[in-house]
């Protein structure tokens, strides 16, 4: 355990910003997850919807620093890709 005053509220903070992340990471992963299956689902419309609202969740975990920035953009990028070659 900490020894000083300053080593237990680094470790406070640690705890909660590990709990802000780990939340932010399974919405990530719920997005992309529910992409995937609207692109395997080949349904145009709910496709777009679930990309849009996929890349706003990537987007706004890198902006927070959850992801890193080019990981998220890669991210998003694999998932167009696959919805391009389901639409044609």
């Amino acid at each position: 355990m900490a020894n000083t005053k300053s080593a237990e509220k680094r470790y406070r903070q640690s705890l909660k910003r590990r709990a802000r992340n780990v939340n932010v990471r399974t919405t990530v992963k719920d997005a992309v997850k529910s992409a995937r299956e609207a692109i395997a689902s080949k349904d145009g419309s709910k496709t777009t919807d679930a990309l849009k609202a996929a890349s706003k969740t990537l987007n706004k975990a890198a902006s927070k620093g959850v992801l890193h920035k080019r990981t998220a953009a890669r991210r998003i990028s694999r998932l167009a890709k696959a919805a391009a070659k389901a639409k044609a």
